[in-house]
C-alpha cells in the first residue's frame, strides 16, 4: 500500500515524534507500530529504511516527558472539534486536584509537551493545561462557540508569557520586532507593539515595550548583551545590578593580556 517515499515518511515520523516526546502512555505503541510496516515492506526497502535509521543521528538527546493518555487525548480532540464541553480531572503543579469544565479551544503541542487551550467555565477565564496532568475527561452535553481572537497555540505561548513567576521584569528596547523576537519570543516575553506612524515601515527600529515573568534572573543579562540593541530596564532594580556586573565581569575578562 506504501510507496518507498511514503513508508519513509511514516517510519520517520514515528522516530522523530517519539524523540519530541509527543506520544501517549502507551510508550510502546510506536515502536510496535514500526515494527508492523517494517514486517509488510518488501525485504529491499526495508533494508534501505534500515540503513537510514541506523545511520540517522541527532543533535539533540530525547526528553523525558510525562505523556497523556489516549483517550483523554482523543476525547479533548472529538470536544474541540464538535464544540463540546468537557469534564476534566486536573492536577496542577502544586500536586492540587480538581475538577473543571472546560470549552476547549485547541490542542497544542509546544517543546515536547502536549497542552489544551479554553475557557474554565467555573471562573470564566482562558487557561491552559497540560494533557498529562489531566486523568480523565468525559464530554458534557451542550455547545459553545469558540471566540475570535488568537489562535491556540498563540494563546499556549502567551500564557507561558505571563505565567505568575517570582520577578516581572519590564524593559524598553530600541530595535524592530524581529530582533527582539529572535532573543525573545513570544512563549518567553510579550510584546508591546504600537502602530507606526503615517509614512513609518513597520520593520523601522524603535522603542518597544517588553514584559516578561521569571523564576530567575541570571539568565536575563546574556539575553540582553546578546540582543546588541539599546534598552532601558524599567524594572526591578535587581536586574540594573546583575546586567552591570555582567558588562564589568565582561570587560575585566577582555583587559586581560
Amino acid at each position: 500500500m506504501l510507496s518507498d517515499d511514503e513508508a519513509l515518511a511514516v517510519l520517520l515520523g514515528l522516530v522523530a515524534g517519539r524523540r519530541a516526546g509527543l506520544t501517549t502512555t502507551q510508550h510502546t505503541a510506536s515502536e510496535t507500530a514500526s515494527a508492523k510496516i517494517r514486517r509488510v515492506l518488501p525485504k529491499h526497502i526495508a533494508r534501505r529504511l534500515d540503513t537510514l535509521l541506523e545511520s540517522l543521528a541527532f543533535t539533540d538527546q530525547p526528553g523525558e516527558f510525562d505523556t497523556p493518555d489516549a483517550g483523554v487525548l482523543l476525547t479533548i480532540a472529538d470536544a474541540v472539534r464538535h464544540r463540546r464541553p468537557v469534564s476534566i480531572r486536573y492536577t496542577d503543579r502544586d500536586e492540587r486536584r480538581s475538577e473543571r469544565t472546560l470549552h476547549a479551544y485547541g490542542i497544542v503541542a509546544h517543546a515536547g509537551r502536549w497542552y489544551v487551550t479554553g475557557k474554565d467555565a467555573r471562573i470564566g477565564e482562558d487557561r491552559t493545561f497540560r494533557l498529562d496532568r489531566i486523568a480523565d475527561a468525559r464530554t458534557l452535553p451542550g455547545s459553545f462557540e469558540a471566540p475570535a481572537g488568537p489562535d491556540p497555540a498563540q494563546r499556549v505561548l502567551s500564557g507561558f508569557a505571563t505565567a505568575d513567576y517570582r520577578h516581572e521584569v519590564t524593559l524598553r528596547i530600541h530595535g524592530t520586532v524581529e530582533q527582539i523576537r529572535a532573543h525573545l519570543p513570544a512563549s518567553i516575553a510579550s510584546l508591546e507593539e504600537h502602530e507606526p506612524a503615517a509614512g513609518e515601515n513597520r520593520a523601522t527600529e524603535r522603542w518597544l515595550r517588553v514584559e516578561l515573568r521569571a523564576e530567575r534572573l541570571d539568565w536575563v543579562p546574556p539575553v540582553l548583551a546578546s540582543l546588541d540593541r539599546p534598552f532601558v530596564i524599567e524594572r526591578p532594580d535587581e536586574l540594573r545590578d546583575l546586567v552591570i556586573e555582567l558588562a564589568d565581569r565582561l570587560a575585566s575578562y577582555a583587559r586581560q593580556a
